[in-house]
């Protein structure tokens, strides 16, 4: 009875989460709805959905998507638009970004996104925040609508004090903002006749470096670092965040996840085939040739050059894939270096039936449950 009471609690919790099965820390997933040289985006969307309600079945504690823009091997430009399509197609798992690249909006244009999606979804939204842009300097001006990126990156801690009051609707008086308000949101409760939910989303910080780390800290936010492309930078900048945490009333202690690639087959050759679409399609957006993740057949058929080599080398080597039992082993050996609270897994690959037996195997491998069930 006491462990059905935690976890009911625990489902309350908009940030800390309980493990699951025999896994050290929650598993969670992060989605670019990558798009496979011969499928549409519509399918790709599609497997995203299907990603969705797999991972809620067997126990993962959230699904973020995360904002890039002019890739035509990522679907995810719209984090607000696919999170409202997964809200109408799952039910407990927490949905969120990982992250909208806030100097590309107007904070209260999110607070509004964000609080649509807190209607539509109660109490299971988490705003992932970033400062990149998501893209190239080129495309980020178009967004931005200004050939100043570095002021927008700047304004980070601003853009998201702003966001924030838009989110609580605690401009104070004299504001320029006071009278406006973030809808739906709080003011919907302070009018007459209003009736407004307690929850909002949940507010977390993202980064690849040691900026976000130590303003996640100073802010008491909880905090998720790309270790899946930046793997270097891990350990220094969860080390800063937590020396530089001071308790919030989101957070009383430190709570930090990582973005993880991982990927399981039953055959370590089959995943190694698989994890390779991903790093050539890595490849060429590092050199200025997106594109679509190229099938396994095509990237077993490419010529690597030696740099080309070096780096799927190195790129490789902070991916977690093969057997299940290998990828288990991997990504607790990182658990452990690392000291995180949560992961959360990104399997960036050609297939929509081998990312989908992954993450099934990763599951199985951690004894996740078979189905969630409301208890």
């Amino acid at each position: 009875m006491a462990d059905e009471q935690d976890r009911r609690d625990d489902q309350h919790d908009p940030i800390r989460a309980r493990a699951l099965g025999s896994a050290p820390v929650p598993l969670s997933v992060l989605d670019l709805a990558t798009v496979g040289s011969g499928v549409t985006a519509a399918e790709a969307l599609r497997t995203t959905t299907e990603l969705a309600r797999l991972t809620e079945r067997r126990g993962f504690h959230r699904f973020w998507v995360a904002e890039h823009h002019s890739m035509p091997g990522v679907a995810s430009t719209s984090p607000a638009v696919i999170l409202a399509h997964l809200a109408a197609h799952t039910e407990r798992i927490r949905l969120g970004s990982g992250g909208v690249m806030l100097p590309n909006h107007a904070p209260l244009v999110i607070a509004e996104q964000f609080g649509t999606l807190e209607a539509l979804a109660p109490g299971r939204v988490d705003l992932g925040l970033g400062r990149a842009p998501g893209t190239d300097g080129a495309t980020a001006a178009a967004l931005r609508r200004t050939e100043r990126l570095r002021e927008g990156a700047d304004d980070f801690p601003q853009q998201l004090a702003e966001l924030t009051r838009f989110l609580d609707d605690d401009f104070p008086d004299g504001h320029r903002y006071a009278r406006i308000h973030a809808v739906p949101g709080p003011v919907q409760g302070t009018v007459p006749g209003g009736v407004q939910s307690a929850d909002r989303p949940s507010i977390w910080l993202l980064g690849s470096s040691g900026f976000s780390a130590r303003l996640a800290g100073m802010l008491g936010l909880p905090f998720s670092f790309a270790h899946h492309f930046s793997a270097a930078n891990t350990v220094p900048a969860l080390d800063l965040y937590r020396e530089t945490f001071r308790p919030s009333a989101a957070l009383d202690r430190p709570y930090a996840s990582i973005g993880v690639s991982a990927f399981a087959a039953e055959d370590e050759k089959e995943a190694h085939r698989q994890v390779l679409t991903g790093a050539l399609a890595m490849i060429r957006l590092r050199t200025g040739r997106p594109g679509l993740v190229p099938t396994p057949e095509e990237a077993e058929a490419y010529e690597f050059n030696e740099i080309e080599r070096d780096f799927i080398n190195s790129w490789l080597a902070n991916v977690e894939y093969g057997t299940p039992d290998q990828v288990r082993e991997g990504l607790d050996g990182l658990i452990k270096r690392t000291g995180v609270d949560e992961i959360k897994i990104t399997a960036n690959a050609h297939g929509r039936d081998a990312r989908l037996r992954s993450y099934e195997l990763i599951a199985d491998a951690y004894d996740l449950p078979t189905a969630q069930t409301e208890g």
